[in-house]
């Protein structure tokens, strides 16, 4: 069970039953200004402060390198942080919630920041091909942007109602651990965000993002939460396994930044 942290960082949300119905039908939903702008720049410096951490300068996310061509992702934020008050603020919980429909319990949160000056390509995925969940609409991801979004800086893509089916999936193109779907490049639906804007969507929805042209990094924080029912299915011994019985991840707040 999460334990909340009332947060003025997220802008409390109602959502309207047309909202969830376009989301169970798209497997998407669009949340413009889910985040307080005067947030905005308090979670970008966490998120920097967080990369830095665990060896990644921020300096170094201003252009592409070897060690940084896609995105970068850590899990760890600081306990009463802004980013606490993020991932586990009433205000997100409840958003996550009503699109889930029971409560909701922390997966798993972190840093998705893509380096400027070609920072690659994220191949179109589904998340549920790689820890499956189930029901999987029983767990929901919450993408939040803290920079201009646009598909010249490698901004969220995702197919719309791909979340009705499992696709095939393969090893990326480029020879990573990456599990890679083939679709459509014309049913990919860039989402353009401002700071402080998100967008959620289910583990079965396909999503990806382009190269980073630019020159400054991509700037986004990835939330995922989960139904009190939803199980796992655990691959070492074949079996399904209940998530706030057995969790597999659920990342609590640190009281120190840094490796290990």
């Amino acid at each position: 069970m999460i334990e909340s942290v009332q947060s003025g960082i997220v802008t409390p949300i109602s959502l309207t039953d047309s909202e969830v119905e376009f989301y169970k039908r798209e497997g998407y939903l669009s949340l413009p200004g889910l985040v307080d702008s005067r947030a905005v720049e308090r979670l970008r410096n966490e998120v920097f402060a967080v990369l830095e951490a665990n060896g990644v300068p921020r300096a170094g996310l201003n252009r592409a390198t070897e060690t940084a061509d896609k995105l970068r992702q850590c899990p760890q934020y600081l306990a009463g942080s802004a980013l606490d008050e993020l991932i586990n603020g009433d205000a997100t919980l409840a958003v996550a919630a009503r699109l889930i429909g029971g409560t909701a319990h922390r997966y798993l949160p972190f840093t998705a920041v893509k380096a400027g000056g070609g920072g690659g390509t994220m191949h179109f995925h589904q998340d549920n091909n790689y820890t499956r969940h189930d029901p999987a609409l029983g767990s929901i991801n919450l993408w939040v942007a803290l920079g201009d979004m646009t598909p010249e800086n490698g901004c969220l893509q995702i197919v719309p109602r791909s979340h009705r089916a499992q696709l095939d999936s393969r090893s990326s193109d480029d020879g990573d651990t990456h599990r890679q779907v083939d679709v459509d490049p014309l049913q990919c639906l860039p989402i353009r965000m401002r700071p402080g804007d998100a967008v959620a969507f289910s583990r079965w929805t396909v999503h990806g993002s382009g190269p980073n042209v630019t020159e400054e990094p991509r700037v986004a924080y990835a939330l995922q939460y989960h139904r009190d029912d939803v199980r796992w299915l655990d691959t070492e011994t074949d079996s399904w396994r209940l998530l706030i019985e057995t969790p597999r991840m659920a990342t609590p707040p640190v009281t120190t930044l840094g490796p290990g």
